[in-house]
């Protein structure tokens, strides 16, 4: 009897592990059956040189981009087309909207298309600037600015007494940043003043750098010295709430990058020695060394791009949608810019522009 029970229970056994076995082998196969993780392909395609030009009309159906390489500026299109280039003296703004070439002593300064017609005059004295079709000027003593229509028609003036030191603008809304530490958020429309805060939490109050995301519910700010800080804010009618900061290690005396992505998700920020990128899904921090300053950075559908520089070495850094640092690569140059579409990254170096086309497979 008790060999027969033996018998059976080693058979048992035997059954349990080969089943289990077989479970086992079923569940690997499952969960590792994942597709590998698609690399990026970098592949140029053209270059064009801006010293010698010689200027064809777009084709329509070709986006137009814009460029700024020491004293040249002008427009490009996707397909390597020089559509306009010019050089000028002293200063310069341009956008992929509108360029103005002005001096120092900018008065009633003429501004134009992409095409290179006339749009306008600048009524405002001062230094006219684009971004993309918004257009301002910042106002002499560098306290006060002013918003204008596409005509260069006055739309609304702030006039302050505090230096400004930071300053972007979104479609609906502008975030500036001054000298004595405060945060002001106007409607880009009519110029209200829709909020005015102060991030402190450091000795010596100061904005370095500021941005408000797309649909206008977040601020994010380097602020201060001594315990300077980056701080993330959250909109909540005309006042604002911290949901998140973090002091820097080493700090920056300079205006700096703070940047939220296109869709709103990530804010990027440039301390002295690295990128902090804040994922407002996630609710992580993340941290990536540098050993350049960043000057721009341009977005595609997957990767965000920043052109660092250090001396006369220009970096351009690939950052992934999952936060972290997919490659870089550098060159030497006097003078760089970088600028992207959807699918395709395009550098410019001293005197030429390339476009370097982007695959994910």
């Amino acid at each position: 009897m008790i060999y027969i029970y033996s018998m059976k229970t080693k058979s048992v056994n035997i059954s349990f592990y080969i089943l289990t076995g077989i479970i086992i082998t079923v569940l690997y196969l499952f969960l590792a059956a994942k597709p590998l993780t698609k690399e990026y392909h970098f592949t140029p395609e053209w270059k064009i040189n801006t010293t010698s030009p010689e200027t064809e009309n777009p084709d329509p159906e070709q986006k137009i981009l814009h460029f700024r390489l020491g004293q040249t500026l002008g427009y490009f299109t996707e397909n390597g087309i020089l559509t306009l280039c010019r050089t000028f003296p002293t200063k310069a703004s341009v956008s992929d909207s509108y360029f103005a070439t002005y001096s120092t002593n900018a008065g009633g300064t003429k501004f134009f298309t992409s095409t290179g017609e006339q749009a306008g005059t600048i009524k405002e004295f001062g230094f006219p600037y684009f971004s993309g079709n918004q257009i301002f000027v910042f106002l002499p003593g560098g306290n006060s600015f002013a918003a204008c229509s596409s005509d260069g028609s006055t739309k609304w003036v702030y006039e302050g007494t505090t230096p400004l030191t930071a300053f972007n603008s979104k479609e609906k809304f502008t975030a500036a940043g001054f000298a004595d530490g405060t945060i002001r958020i106007f409607d880009n429309e009519t110029g209200n003043d829709e909020m005015a805060f102060a991030p402190g939490g450091s000795d010596s109050s100061v904005i370095f750098g500021a941005d408000i995301s797309p649909d206008g519910q977040y601020i994010a700010c380097i602020s201060g010295q001594k315990q300077q800080r980056f701080a993330l804010f959250h909109r909540e009618e005309n006042h604002s709430k911290c949901i998140f900061h973090n002091f820097l290690t080493n700090e920056v005396n300079y205006q700096t990058i703070v940047h939220f992505t296109k869709d709103g998700k990530r804010i990027l920020y440039n301390s002295k020695d690295s990128l902090g990128i804040y994922d407002l899904n996630k609710k992580q921090n993340t941290f990536i060394p540098l050993e350049s300053r960043i000057i721009s950075v341009k977005e595609t559908s997957d990767l965000v791009f920043l052109l660092g520089k250090n001396a006369d070495i220009y970096t351009v850094y690939v950052i992934e949608k999952t936060n972290t640092l997919e490659g870089k690569f550098s060159f030497k140059a006097e003078t760089a810019f970088i600028n992207t579409t959807e699918d395709s990254l395009f550098i410019g170096k001293d005197s030429t522009i390339s476009k370097i086309s982007l695959t994910r497979n």
